[in-house]
């Protein structure tokens, strides 16, 4: 669980105890993706603002995540605030996925032997 979550309302708009309480359920979460070594260093910043566009999107959620080495964000708006969260936190999974992709060195040891023996057999 990530512990070091900021929730801050941004503009007029202040967030109650149940959408803080969800925020740090769904982002808590996502420590989970991230390799072993960053998982004490993560620290997250959500913020939560209300708009009016013209196309009808009321809620805007922006996670920060800081992870070594790197500066992970998503953003996405919804007529929802809880939905925005949902969709913010699958965009932040998936850039997880990926920093953890790069991150963690990945050898190829596996059928090692069978090279060496396509190498004899030519020869």
């Amino acid at each position: 669980m990530i512990t070091n979550i900021e929730i801050t309302g941004v503009g007029t708009y202040t967030p109650d105890e149940a959408t803080k309480k969800y925020v740090r359920k769904k982002i808590g979460a996502l420590d989970r993706l991230a390799p072993r070594h960053a998982r004490k260093s993560i620290n997250a910043a959500v913020k939560l603002a209300e708009i009016n566009q013209s196309h009808g999107n009321k809620y805007e959620v922006e996670v920060v995540l800081n992870v070594p080495d790197k500066v992970i964000t998503a953003k996405d708006s919804t007529m929802n605030v809880l939905a925005a969260t949902d969709i913010v936190e699958a965009k932040i999974a998936n850039q997880l996925r990926k920093y953890k992709q790069e991150i963690i060195p990945h050898v190829g040891r596996r059928k090692l032997l069978d090279k060496f023996k396509r190498s004899y057999e030519r020869g």
